[in-house]
């Protein structure tokens, strides 16, 4: 699956008693998918998947699924701290067409995770390796490792990356920590992986799972003859309404997860991001990616320099709450996180409205 641009990290929307709300996740799946952001990352850490009960989980994929537009990227959230739970989730993921699983570091027991012998490096990470290498073995969709050391206090490292990213089912990493160079650093590790070809459209955009459900032709641009019906009368398929036009090698793919270094992080090699920012703000981030595909690095400053004050403290100091006000703002459905987490004072809320002045969509 090919993870290039802007992917939204979704927030899950609650209503005032607490319980999801649905309609209006389904209204803000429908907003994403009219703007040129390539995907949308459900029950990750904006979408408060630690809040949701497993049905409640797999309602949020659901409706999400039927919501978006079949061309945009669809990566659900998958991590439990068990990998039998975690598979579980990932097997519906499959089942409702999505096209990757992200899957956030198993960290409750993280200092247990270690290799009974020591060793450091990644022999000092088997229990990390193990998870990973048997959940890639057993999932039927790509698997993307997912760190985010600021809530799992468990940063991944840059040589267990490298050796995960030799298995045939890991498809990339989202890193959240902040740092470009170990961005950096994992573009570097990783360049020796092995590649893939995937498929893509005509213009390179990804050719997702339920596009590809969308046309009885997934992979040739031609009626095979059998296709052409028996006797007198020809029976044509259905012409999909998009077809993979092309094949494109990719080699690991490595996701920036903070809008406030996207364009450093896609100078360094990274190829797109899963922004919080994108939640509220898709557009605005959407065009750091473009003036920088275009080779436009002036610009590209430009865009990016306009971001991030808002990233940092929308998303940076005030986090979920912070994101769901901007939403609002923005023409999405924000409301309130669930608790323990609290909405926003008025006057957060008046600095929220004061940093996304200048990026409303």
């Amino acid at each position: 699956m090919l993870l290039e641009g802007i992917f939204a990290a979704a927030t899950t929307p609650f209503h005032s008693d607490g319980r999801l709300s649905l309609k209006k996740l389904e209204q803000n799946i429908e907003h994403y998918s009219r703007t040129p952001i390539s995907g949308i990352v459900l029950l990750g850490s904006t979408g408060e998947a630690v809040m949701l009960s497993d049905d409640e989980s797999r309602e949020v994929l659901r409706v999400a699924r039927g919501a978006a537009a079949a061309e945009k990227v669809l990566l659900a959230g998958v991590a439990r701290e068990s990998l039998v739970e975690t598979l579980r989730l990932a097997e519906f993921a499959a089942e409702q067409q999505y096209d990757a699983v992200l899957v956030r570091t198993p960290h409750f027991y993280s200092s247990q995770y270690s290799s009974p012998y020591g060793g450091g490096g990644k022999f000092d990470a088997l229990g990390i390796l193990t998870y990973y290498r048997a959940l890639a073995d057993r999932s039927a969709l790509p698997v993307v490792l997912y760190s985010i050391p600021k809530f799992t206090h468990y940063d991944l490292p840059v040589e267990v990356i490298a050796e995960l990213a030799q298995h045939p089912n890991i498809i990339g990493v989202k890193d959240s920590g902040g740092n470009v160079k170990k961005i950096a650093e994992i573009v570097a590790a990783t360049h020796s992986a092995p590649r893939r070809e995937v498929l893509v459209t005509a213009t390179f955009a990804a050719f997702t799972n339920r596009m590809l459900m969308e046309t009885s032709l997934p992979s040739t641009d031609f009626f095979p003859a059998d296709a052409l019906g028996v006797g007198t009368i020809a029976a044509a398929p259905p012409v999909p309404k998009v077809r993979a036009a092309r094949k494109k090698e990719i080699g690991f793919q490595v996701l920036c997860g903070s809008a406030e270094h996207l364009l450093p992080s896609l100078e360094a090699g990274s190829p797109g991001g899963v922004l919080a920012l994108a939640a509220c703000a898709p557009q605005a981030c959407h065009e750091i990616y473009t003036a920088w595909k275009e080779n436009d690095p002036a610009l590209a400053s430009v865009k990016q320099e306009r971001v991030v004050q808002a990233s940092r403290y929308v998303c940076g100091t005030l986090g979920i709450p912070g994101i769901k006000h901007a939403c609002d703002l923005n023409g999405y459905y924000g409301g309130r996180p669930r608790l323990p987490l609290l909405p926003l004072t008025a006057e957060a809320e008046a600095e929220v409205a004061r940093v996304m002045r200048d990026i409303r969509n």
